[in-house]
């Protein structure tokens, strides 16, 4: 593998999370600690970088007051001769949250950047900086690409315990020193609230960091906030923000469980008192974007949408779907004709012509669902499906109708190198998708990656759906439900491009780095 070194990058994060002290998680259980108010603003949340390109990204930040942000890049650690750019006011109106758009950054290269918080009446007064470091995308070949992807944080009710030092798996990801970490969804859960303790099925507790937005299913805009702020109350996880950048998507937990558009909560129903998702999900997807460094959901940006394609070099370009927005209700899944599927026709067609265009060796489809995998929706005790697939391996029926012609675009305009990553079901499992197993066939073989989750509940491996040709090579997956993040069953997974042989390998981890299962596959190949 030909990836780029990396000189001085840990030996910078070592000594310039200068607030990491502030959001120290106590030693016992207990709420979330407080901040000292010196008078100066201060970024206790940490840092992020999200969709880096060859030669810009975007650096966030929040602020315990009213700010201007102020974000300083060097190419050493020492910050001789930075170069300066100048922020948004961070007040109230965004929860204090901000991003700046750094541009014109060389290409392939590593930054180190410093973010200064500047009193508004007098830019003289100014808090301590905080500090990160993150790597341009290489238009070299040889330097090949490496990145990580998981999904599902604080699920079921498994949160920030300082027992166990909090969300440790980010340390083992931060080791293996990525390009970048994909975010497949459910980075939060806004539907599960977080009690002080749990029980364990060895009679021992699970002690959480408590909040008062995690008291309680998020309704209003500052619950759905809460959450945000609750998982950056992580110091593994402000570090590893502060060290790799981020490619975040969202599915359903954003939100509440199993979510679609112009969904009506019924009114047995007595943990909400807004009944109407789509209120919901307007005030969740703006915590969101207040939250996540996206690139199309910037205050001022036309698109306003959370699907988009990062060009990652000449190796790979990711395609970032919301299979949540522009799907439409969750049912039997059996319908004949569904022209709006669960991407919606507009995102479908935007997908099929990024794919034709994109002259990247690899396509990396980034879904918030898996496609074969049967995701039941028992919400409220309906018998409908919540994902592509409904368990009817005969042809194509329901949301399959649209991934079916998806597929057979990518093969009849010969577009090579397509591989599909999502986490949603809480364990890890590779799938291969072949023809002759199919009852549809007209679609070139493809692999399937599964990983997570995080930090939440794990459950069994999902039943497969044969309408497309599954065979499950790999799992690994707990026999009970809810399996707590104590008895393992965590994981992330690893893609690795090599610079040379343009080789993509693929790395399913559990939660301290250990290696569950490998696979290769060759450019331009089908059939693997």
């Amino acid at each position: 593998m030909s990836h780029r070194p990396l000189p001085g990058r840990r030996s910078v994060l070592r000594g310039s999370l200068v607030t990491s002290a502030a959001l120290t998680l106590p030693v016992g259980l207990g709420t979330a600690p407080a901040f000292a108010r010196s008078g100066r603003p201060e970024a206790g949340w940490g840092v992020q970088t999200g969709d880096v390109s060859a030669d810009s990204a975007l650096v966030w930040v929040r602020s315990d007051r009213p700010a201007r942000m102020v974000v300083e890049t060097s190419a050493t650690e020492s910050f001789r001769d930075p170069r300066r750019w100048h922020g948004p006011l961070l007040d109230a109106r965004t929860d204090f949250t901000g991003t700046t758009r750094l541009h014109g950054l060389p290409s392939g290269e590593q930054i180190h950047y410093r973010v200064l918080l500047a009193d508004p009446d007098d830019p003289r007064r100014t808090g301590a900086p905080v500090t990160g470091t993150f790597r341009t995308v290489s238009r070299r070949r040889r330097d090949g690409v490496r990145f990580l992807w998981s999904g599902d944080l604080a699920g079921q009710g498994w949160g920030i315990n300082p027992d166990r030092g909090g969300y440790r798996i980010y340390d083992a990801m931060a080791k293996l020193d990525p390009d970048f970490f994909l975010c497949s969804g459910d980075a939060v859960y806004a539907d599960g609230p977080i009690a002080a303790t749990q029980a364990l099925p060895d009679g021992s507790t699970w002690r959480n960091v408590t909040t008062e937005e995690k008291s309680k299913v998020a309704e209003t805009l500052d619950e759905y906030r809460g959450n945000f702020r609750y998982n950056l109350l992580d110091a593994n996880l402000r570090r590893f923000n502060a060290q790799v950048p981020s490619v975040v998507q969202w599915d359903d937990h954003e939100v509440r469980n199993n979510w679609y558009p112009g969904e009506v909560i019924a009114s047995s129903g007595t943990r909400y008192t807004e009944k109407s998702v789509d209120v919901l999900a307007a005030r969740a997807r703006r915590a969101f974007s207040e939250y996540s460094p996206v690139s199309t959901l910037r205050p001022g940006v036309r698109e306003g949408r959370v699907y988009r394609v990062l060009r990652q070099g000449p190796l790979l370009d990711v395609f970032v779907l919301d299979m949540r927005t522009y799907r439409n209700a969750n049912s039997p899944d059996d319908r004949t004709v569904d022209p709006q599927g669960i991407l919606g026709r507009e995102q479908l067609e935007w997908l099929k012509r990024e794919l034709a265009r994109s002259r990247a060796v690899w396509k990396v489809i980034a879904a918030d669902m898996p496609l074969g995998l049967v995701v039941p929706d028992t919400t409220e005790n309906r018998p409908n499906f919540e994902a592509v697939a409904q368990g009817d391996p005969g042809a194509p029926l329901g949301r399959e109708l649209q991934i079916a012609e998806l597929l057979r675009f990518v093969k009849h305009r010969r577009i090579t190198g397509t591989v599909w990553l999502t986490a949603d079901v809480h364990h890890t499992s590779a799938q291969h998708y072949q023809p002759s197993r199919a009852a549809f066939t007209d679609f070139e073989p493809f692999w399937e990656f599964v990983s997570g989750p995080l930090n939440a509940g794990a459950f069994p491996a999902s039943a497969l759906d044969g309408t497309f040709g599954p065979e499950r090579v790999f799992v690994k997956a707990p026999a009970a439900s809810n399996v707590s993040p104590a008895g393992g069953y965590q994981f992330f997974g690893e893609v690795d491009i090599d610079g040379g042989s343009g080789e993509l390998t693929v790395r399913l981890r559990e939660q301290d780095g250990t290696v569950l299962f490998t696979r290769t596959l060759q450019p331009g190949r089908v059939g693997q």
